[in-house]
């Protein structure tokens, strides 16, 4: 089943710093859904196990993931598959985008394209497709927390009001 996704997310920090935090391993780890391990392989390679529930379907899928195209700081693309045995199967390639945001921060565009199998294809594309656009929000949303700058302490009695959470806005998708 053939799955497509188009999104923009506003980051709040500067575009090297987002640049830097999409190619941290210990920062993608803590920022995907599910991720249990997420590893170094080298400066364009990655190794990852990533835990996910779609319905009634749960597996643990361990894939590798490659940056192409690489032009730094503005984008890539990633590239990568994963096997999550008779769950099924993932594969598939994103385009990334950094650009100033007009207000200040970093918007992220990005663009996927992926194949799955097995028994995820089966569930069907309204579901599928639901899913992963909360797993995208879960990222953006883990991924601007670690981004944030962190809040001065307040007064005893006082609280600091921080929205952390990125302004996302998906374009479309579609199975």
């Amino acid at each position: 089943m053939a799955m497509t996704m188009t999104g923009q997310v506003v980051l709040p920090t500067d575009r090297a710093t987002v640049w830097a935090a999409i190619n941290d391993p210990d920062i993608l780890r803590q920022s995907i859904p599910g991720c249990q391990d997420f590893a170094k392989v080298s400066d364009t390679e990655f190794t990852a196990t990533v835990k996910v529930a779609v319905g009634p379907v749960k597996a643990t899928f361990k894939g590798r993931v490659q940056l192409t195209d690489i032009e730094a700081p503005t984008g890539c693309r990633i590239v990568g598959e994963g096997q999550g045995g008779v769950a099924g199967f993932a594969k598939g390639g994103a385009r990334v985008r950094l650009d100033d945001a007009p207000d200040g921060g970093t918007r992220l565009d990005y663009d996927v394209e992926a194949q799955i199998g097995g028994k995820l294809a089966q569930l069907g594309g309204r579901l599928v497709n639901g899913v992963a656009k909360k797993y995208a929000d879960e990222f953006f949303g883990n991924l601007s927390k670690a981004l944030a700058p962190a809040a001065p302490d307040a007064p005893a009695g006082e609280t600091t009001a921080s929205d952390p959470a990125p302004r996302t806005a998906p374009v479309g998708s579609s199975s």
